[in-house]
């Protein structure tokens, strides 16, 4: 059976396309269906799915950026990518051979993209070059999505105590279960929001996924190495512990 991810923010939309692909695809084994980027892209790693349906616009990764670290691990996965009308894009997919779906997503060019997708795979087809590419040309063009002004200061309690703390001075931010934990140099405090959520506040130039349930600011950032497997780890100017990156995740350091 084939295996898909699904990569979709808006709710409504995410079970739409569910809906579809169960009808013009009913032998498609959907594993995973994400909200944000590192979701997605963590599902990816662990599934190795033959398709993945990536919103290009997300929270955290984009997937633009996913499909980047999917390339960069060596993943075989088919990718099709999901957009609003982007006439930057349009022309981009125009001039080459990776599928996309405009939303609202309509059941007929679903139905063509699952049968151009279902040949591939029955061929063993995988243009991993046309991926590349085409990454390469929409990321050189695309207008930077709109973003609100990046968070500089948040509120978190610690035991009794409500603490402001300036977002300069937090070391990472890792989920746990319907909190997160910010930890600064003076330890550890708890936030009520999710990670997925400080991805959109956060400013993505200093903050970096580098797990589905972490977040680390680059200034806390003393060094990363990579294990034979594939995995980073992460250590800290002013922390003892280290973090894992996920091997995915790796691809987002190459430029550092």
């Amino acid at each position: 059976m084939t295996r898909c991810v699904i990569a979709e923010d808006e709710l409504l939309l995410q079970e739409e396309l569910v809906k579809l692909l169960g009808e013009v695809w009913p032998d498609l084994e959907i594993v995973a269906a994400c909200d944000d980027g590192g979701s997605a892209l963590d599902a990816i790693a662990s599934y190795r799915p033959e398709v993945a349906f990536l919103d290009i616009r997300m929270p955290g990764l984009s997937g633009l950026e996913v499909a980047s670290s999917v390339l960069a691990a060596g993943l075989r996965t088919e990718i099709v990518f999901v957009t609003a009308y982007d006439q930057y894009a349009l022309d981009a997919f125009d001039r080459g051979a990776v599928d996309y779906l405009l939303k609202p997503i309509g059941r007929e060019r679903l139905a063509a993209t699952v049968a151009r997708l279902r040949d591939r795979l029955a061929r063993g087809v995988a243009d991993t070059t046309q991926l590349a590419a085409l990454l390469a040309r929409l990321q050189s063009v695309a207008p930077p999505a709109p973003r609100a002004q990046p968070l500089v200061w948040l509120t978190a309690s610690r035991g009794v105590e409500t603490r402001l703390i300036l977002v300069d001075d937090v070391a990472y931010f890792q989920s746990d279960s319907k909190y997160t934990v910010v930890m600064t140099a003076e330890g550890e405090s708890l936030l009520r929001k999710p990670i997925r959520d400080l991805l959109e506040v956060l400013d993505p130039a200093m903050f970096r996924q580098v797990h589905r349930s972490t977040i680390v600011n680059l200034r806390a950032v003393a060094g990363v190495t990579r294990d034979d497997s594939g995995k980073g780890v992460i250590r800290l100017r002013n922390r003892p512990e280290t973090l894992t990156v996920s091997q995915p995740f790796m691809a987002l350091f190459r430029h550092m």
